[in-house]
């Protein structure tokens, strides 16, 4: 890092691109504040020992240039202006504010110093320069896609196989322990719980607590520090950007969680860490009768801005970052529903020729009226289907749902998806997420146990459709054990022979539990991190034939809808409803409210010349016997076997396990 002495003075510079940027000369300083009177730039050696007037604003861009800094400067921003919370306005040029488009802090927040305003986020000049030798997106389609939500922490943190010093980070998450596990299991992606700089809630803070899960994002183009090993002086970005690196050349996309719908900054008796005292008219949704408040679709206290251009721009750049410099294949959009609300922020992501090529994924809600919007992102877009999830969790575990709405989910959830030419891809079809019960907790409790949290039980959903198989909790009833044994692998089982895109909750193919707490995002502790010592094996297996199973057959993974008709004059329609009478179904059996198993069968697709599919579901605590259309059956998935993936010929009939799925292929 060069020297900046007190003579030193700022160059104009330019106004683009936003942040500061070195270009081996010195480094350009760009910042957008439309209603800031005056920018001040410090450069920071323990105190703010440097103050440098921004010296022009164009277009409401304060800039200047610095000759001979380079990469390893510490800055941050001081921001002029009134203070009027009336009119909206935050300005407190005592503190020092983070760089929105910062690409490294230099140290942890804490709250411990935060009322002190010499003590604010300070960022840190960096060089983007990194060699990713041949790396190249695996561009896995959709269609193929299988999702594996994981947290970077939780994954690798208690892992054996991974050198303790790796354990939790970055590096610990492509470690050759965790790609063994995931070439095992079959996944293709990697979505991670999100990595963007955060910082812990000031009343967890108080309480000794972490946000373990990170949605409570300060910089939007930071990694987050928390998890990087630092081997050998290695810089937090070079150790992200070496993991994605190591796992696209083991096949797998990486996908991040990102928190666009609000900041750090919480509501008026927030902190004023960066955007709040740069532009806070800009860069929040302030209600318009009582702009001294903030707009709160997030639930966490205020709403990004969208509608406003800079605002906007601020979003699109910082995805496109990820994409170009850090390599990454997709997002998931936190509370998406927030990001559409009156802005243009659809159109813009339609039409960016760079993030046209990623994966796009919608969390299709966020908590504000008319927040609902399943179903209802564009073509391209993948979203969250909560009615998959609830759907199937109500056929299983509560008998709420029947086999109606079960086929409906099993198909691909056409009534949401299909208008507007979307495929059946765009459903991101998931039993379990990393908000709610593990999928072992939701055959094991039938209630939330959340009181570790501190807050009386009284957070996280009451509304869970679980069931405890009869015991709550942990159980050594063998009756209970084999419930609970069958159910997971039937959960399992559906989710990956349904249309869409298939997601598992890291974990849940081990068993993972966390004794009954649904709303986890406070625990940092074994309680989260995946216990690989007590792992189910045989479970593990399961998953991992499941997903073969759904590689081996193109059937499970359409690229168009089932209509149940033939594609060609003399050939079979593409889905068959089965009874178990050995008929086709008709319309008074989808009506009954009696039917708890029933099959479908599905045709080869056109262009793979493969063998018909009959999928057989159970959900009756005795077995059934299914009459099987003509031909001879080989068995290739029994989900309440002893050996599930047995080789068991089958004609005419076949007999379907208590709480258990069958897959028949067609010799």
């Amino acid at each position: 890092m060069a020297a900046v002495t007190a003579a030193a003075r700022l160059a104009a510079g330019r106004p683009w691109p936003l942040g500061a940027h070195w270009d081996g000369a010195g480094v350009n300083f760009a910042l957008f504040s439309a209603h800031a009177e005056r920018v001040e730039l410090c450069i920071v050696d323990g105190e703010c020992s440097h103050t440098l007037p921004m010296p022009e604003c164009t277009d409401h861009v304060w800039h200047g240039y610095l000759p001979g800094a380079t990469p390893g400067l510490r800055y941050a921003y001081r921001v002029h202006g009134a203070n009027a919370p009336e009119k909206g306005q935050r300005f407190d040029a005592r503190r020092l504010l983070l760089d929105p488009y910062a690409r490294e802090v230099v140290d942890r927040f804490s709250w411990a110093t935060s009322d002190d305003p010499r003590n604010g986020v300070v960022a840190s000049v960096v060089d983007n320069e990194f060699p990713w030798g041949g790396d190249a997106p695996p561009a896995i389609p959709w269609a193929d896609t299988v999702l594996y939500e994981i947290h970077v922490k939780g994954a690798s943190r208690q892992h054996p196989g991974v050198p303790e010093a790796l354990r939790g980070t970055y590096a610990g998450l492509a470690a050759p322990a965790m790609l063994d596990h995931y070439r095992r299991l079959g996944v293709t992606a990697l979505s991670l719980l999100p990595i963007h700089y955060f910082i812990d809630e000031q009343r967890l803070a108080g309480q000794g607590r972490v946000n373990y899960w990170g949605y409570n994002t300060l910089g939007y183009f930071i990694p987050e520090a928390r998890y990087a090993a630092r081997i050998g002086g290695q810089s937090v970005i070079d150790e992200f950007k070496t993991m994605v690196r190591t796992l696209h050349a083991a096949g797998l996309e990486v996908i991040l969680d990102v928190v666009y719908n609000h900041t750090a900054e919480t509501d008026e008796w927030g902190p004023t860490l960066s955007f709040k005292g740069i532009d806070n008219q800009s860069y929040y949704r302030l209600p318009a009768d009582n702009p001294a408040a903030y707009e709160n679709f997030s639930g966490c206290g205020n709403t990004l801005n969208l509608a406003q251009p800079r605002v906007l721009q601020l979003v699109m750049d910082s995805l496109r970052y990820w994409v170009e410099a850090m390599h990454v294949d997709g997002f998931r959009f936190d509370l998406a529903a927030a990001l559409i609300r009156d802005s243009a922020f659809l159109a813009a992501l339609r039409q960016d020729p760079v993030l046209q090529k990623v994966k796009l994924i919608a969390e299709p809600w966020d908590v504000g009226p008319y927040g609902y919007r399943l179903g209802q992102f564009l073509p391209g877009w993948g979203e969250w289907n909560d009615r998959y999830r609830d759907d199937v969790r109500a056929f299983w575990l509560s008998r709420d749902a029947g086999a109606g709405q079960l086929a409906q989910r099993l198909a691909g959830s056409s009534e949401l998806f299909k208008a507007g030419g979307r495929a059946p891809q765009a459903g991101v079809n998931y039993i379990t997420a990393h908000d709610g019960f593990t999928l072992r907790d939701l055959v094991s409790y039938q209630s939330k146990h959340n009181e570790l949290n501190g807050e009386n039980n009284r957070d996280g959903h009451g509304h869970n459709i679980s069931w405890n198989c009869g015991e709550e909790g942990d159980s050594v009833n063998p009756e209970v054990i084999d419930r609970r044994r069958r159910l997971q692998r039937a959960l399992l089982a559906t989710l990956l022979i349904s249309q869409g895109v298939p997601m598992l909750q890291a974990g849940d193919e081990l068993g993972r539990t966390q004794n009954g707490n649904n709303n986890a995002y406070c625990q940092d502790s074994a309680m989260t991190w995946i216990d690989w010592s007590g792992a189910d094996a045989e479970l593990t297996d399961f998953v991992a034939g499941m997903i073969g199973l759904r590689r081996q057959f193109p059937q499970l993974r359409r690229r168009h809808w089932l209509t149940g008709q033939a594609a060609t004059a003399d050939g079979p329609p593409d889905a068959l409803w089965w009874h178990p009478a050995g008929r086709p179904m008709v319309d008074a059996d989808w009506q009954s409210n009696t039917l708890d198993a029933f099959g479908l069968r599905l045709a080869p697709t056109a262009d793979d010349g493969g063998r018909a599919l009959l999928c057989l579901i159970n959900r009756d605590d005795k077995p059934v016997t299914f009459l099987l259309p003509d031909g001879a059956w080989q068995q290739v998935c029994d989900s309440g076997g002893d050996t599930p993936f047995a080789t068991i010929w089958r004609e005419k009939s076949s007999p379907v396990t208590a709480r258990g799925i069958q897959l028949l292929a067609l010799s």
